[in-house]
């Protein structure tokens, strides 16, 4: 019992997203943060939060290559070592894996305008399902085009029944990412 909760320290610590979920102080290590796979996307994994949190980041991920731009294996990003981000912002939601980031070198945090109408239409369309559950970081005071997140506090019981929505979603032919009839 020791060990383990000595495992938990290291990768847990003890300070909240801006989304109010813990920040990890690594990845793919006792904590709550693993690399996932992203089913139809040419990349090898996205390192986000497991449960309910990866079920939804990663259903946003494929509609957004299906639907506004087709991702390449090196456009995805999810957790990110804590030294590297500001506590407090949107951003910070990247190190609790609550977040990930698409092409981030394509939309510079702070400037707006890097998709075209029709893209704006189908990320709007995402959003719109998500029920307020996600938020773009496009939206925010400083915008951050690559940046999608939970925005829901823990408990909030809209975030496991969007999850659960899109597991059935995924489960049933002719629904889920890519089908076009969600």
């Amino acid at each position: 019992m020791r060990r383990a909760r000595e495992r938990s320290e290291r990768a847990l610590s003890g300070v909240p997203s801006a989304n109010g979920r813990e920040m990890e102080k690594i990845a793919d290590a006792h904590g709550h943060v693993y690399t996932r796979p992203v089913p139809g996307l040419p990349v090898e994994g996205v390192r986000v939060r497991i449960g309910d949190v990866e079920t939804l980041l990663v259903h946003v991920l494929r509609r957004f290559h299906y639907e506004v731009e087709e991702l390449r294996p090196d456009d995805v990003t999810g957790w990110h070592n804590p030294s590297r981000l500001r506590k407090g912002l949107p951003e910070s939601n990247l190190v609790s894996g609550t977040a990930v980031r698409i092409r981030p070198g394509a939309y510079p945090a702070g400037v707006r305008g890097g998709f075209w109408p029709r893209q704006l239409a189908a990320i709007r369309s995402i959003l719109d399902e998500c029920d307020g559950v996600v938020r773009w970081g496009g939206d925010d005071k400083r915008p951050d085009e690559a940046l999608f997140y939970v925005a829901v506090a823990p408990g909030d019981a809209r975030l496991p029944q969007l999850a659960e929505r899109i597991v059935r979603w995924n489960w049933t032919p002719g629904r889920g990412a890519g089908s076009g009839a969600i």
